[in-house]
């Protein structure tokens, strides 16, 4: 059965991806096949078309590409949606009546056990656990998702395989020299770019959606006072009653005091050294120099941050410690000095080169007045370039600090995973992104408060970027009326 799932979706692909082709073709040959049919016959018989300067020629209204993309676009469009919609409802319905068909063979079980059931199926049939490891009724329950599957990527071929015909007979069929394809491809096209431009208001509607409803969840089981004021973070829930840690401790200001202090570390290396770079390559530098120097810091931004986790783990952490011992100061091992310096340092080439592009977006004009009133060099950059550009490095200052406060494998390796709620960057601390990776490890119950837990952190990181973002779009509102 396995080769006849491959051959199923090899012929899908060649229908959705190989028939949009074919048709392509075809519409390009029909229309020159009729404009040269309508040419060769007498004036007197021609269609109502308006004729050439010299009567005897039938005008086509669209390129013949237009009309090769016409039969393309409706065979390949409701092709692909059909598809789409499937992928989406299909793993539904099947889950549905493999949940259905294990409720009537093992009577009696809870919804958890079901889950669990399923979860046992679809890693028999997905090969990841042995025959030998699971009951009879897993084999057969197993061999009979593999069937409805099945059924299910046949029907989908026949669906896919019908409607690309109907489409491509009907778009066919309206091919004549006079019809307008060009506007048809046009509003599809226009379609086409409305719908990828709503893909990110749909798509940040789910993701608040789906934030809300299980944080609403969360509040359900601890209250919003002891989330956002308590002072001890401890979500370890008991498995059995008068366990240590059966009660729980959400209070999340240790993770946002934490997030704060690697993120203005971070920031009080990244900004400084950042934008004297970008106004460096912009104002004082040859252009053999910056073609070097620009690159050179731009590479930063190429390295995985488990590359800097490694670097602030292995060196700068033993660094500060070695050093700090020196002159009489206690560091730990994992301190958020050493995960925000590394993390300043990942993030200075997006100040960098941000700003370095704001700067020399600045009208030449602006510099060339202040020299002429007898400014210097660098007090046109401080008057004049500087408060220009002042929106874009803003901008540029949001998205890095947006970049710091979503870090995680650079906090994770050097900063520890301890919610100590402190300001002493010498100690250990954790951020928020952490520990919403620490809550959703491993197999986990959408049931508890410990993982919801990480819904609401996430949703709490959402107002702060959207607080962040309003705090931006005020500043450059503010100063960018000064320059219009």
């Amino acid at each position: 059965m396995t080769q006849d799932i491959n051959f199923l979706m090899m012929a899908l692909l060649l229908l959705v991806f190989g028939l949009p082709v074919i048709a392509n073709f075809y519409g390009r040959a029909k229309i020159r096949a009729l404009m040269l049919a309508a040419n060769k016959l007498p004036v007197a018989d021609r269609a109502s078309a308006p004729l050439g300067p010299e009567g005897h020629v039938v005008k086509q209204h669209s390129l013949t590409g237009y009309h090769g993309l016409w039969v393309s676009a409706c065979v390949f469009l409701p092709a692909i949606m059909i598809v789409l919609v499937w992928l989406a409802v299909a793993p539904m319905v099947v889950h549905a009546m493999l949940e259905g068909w294990l409720a009537a063979a093992v009577p009696d079980v809870s919804s958890g056990e079901i889950s669990i059931l399923i979860s046992k199926v679809e890693a028999l049939h997905g090969g990841l656990i042995q025959p030998a490891m699971v009951s009879q009724t897993i084999i057969a329950a197993a061999a009979y998702y593999e069937m409805i599957a099945h059924n299910a990527d046949k029907l989908l071929l026949a669906i896919v395989a019908g409607v690309c015909l109907i489409g491509f007979y009907f778009s066919q069929k309206l091919i004549q020299p006079r019809f307008t394809a060009r506007q048809k491809v046009e509003r599809i096209m226009n379609f086409l770019m409305l719908a990828a431009s709503a893909i990110a208001i749909v798509t940040t509607i789910g993701i608040i959606s789906s934030l809300l409803f299980e944080t609403w969840q969360f509040f359900g089981k601890v209250s919003v006072t002891e989330f956002l004021f308590g002072l001890q973070w401890s979500p370890q829930i008991a498995i059995r009653e008068g366990q240590a840690g059966g009660s729980g401790s959400f209070g999340a200001v240790p993770l946002f005091a934490g997030t704060l202090l690697i993120t203005v570390l971070a920031m009080c290396l990244a900004v400084p050294i950042g934008l004297m770079s970008a106004i460096y390559l912009s104002e004082y530098a040859r252009p053999r120099i910056r073609n070097i120097v620009k690159p050179a810091i731009e590479i930063l931004a190429g390295i995985p941050t488990v590359v800097y986790g490694f670097f602030a783990a292995l060196f700068m952490a033993p660094f500060l410690r070695n050093n700090g011992a020196l002159i009489g100061l206690e560091l730990s091992s994992e301190s958020a000095l050493a995960g925000g310096l590394v993390m300043g340092i990942m993030i200075i080439p997006f100040i960098s080169s941000l700003s370095d592009d704001v700067i020399n977006a600045v009208p030449q004009t602006l510099r060339d007045g202040s020299s002429a009133l007898g400014a210097t060099q660098s007090e046109t950059v401080r008057q004049v370039v500087l408060p220009a550009a002042l929106p874009g490095i803003v901008s540029a200052v949001l998205l890095a600090i947006s970049r710091a406060i979503g870090e995680t494998m650079i906090v994770v390796m050097a900063a520890g995973v301890a919610a100590n709620l402190t300001a002493n960057p010498f100690e250990s601390v954790t951020t928020v992104t952490v520990q919403i990776v620490m809550l959703l490890v491993g197999d986990q119950e959408f049931d508890s408060a410990k993982t919801l837990a990480a819904f609401a952190l996430g949703l709490v990181l959402f107002f702060i970027t959207l607080a962040l973002n309003i705090a931006a779009l005020y500043i450059v509102r503010k100063y960018r009326e000064q320059y219009d």
